[in-house]
């Protein structure tokens, strides 16, 4: 295991926090790819490049652009229960 770099025992503590809802979250994924047979598809690395969020793009006076949600985001969101 790797030194954990932290000024104070509080930060010390959000880092596990945030280390454990990490791997809460990676261990419903993978549950959920081998229920739906995502993982003949796709290792939890490339399935979760697919799902990166949509592009943004903001420019000075104008309002936010999202960029479009892919049918492949859609497929696999719905294959994982994801709303």
């Amino acid at each position: 295991m790797n030194r954990t770099l932290v000024s104070s025992e509080q930060s010390l503590n959000g880092k596990l926090f945030v280390q454990i809802i990490a791997l809460m979250f990676l261990s419903y994924i993978k549950m959920q790819m081998q229920i739906t047979e995502l993982m003949k598809d796709y290792t939890i690395g490339s399935l979760l490049d697919k799902l990166d969020v949509p592009e943004c793009f903001e420019e000075p006076d104008r309002s936010l652009r999202v960029g479009e949600e892919l049918e492949k985001q859609k497929d696999i969101c719905t294959k994982l229960d994801i709303q």
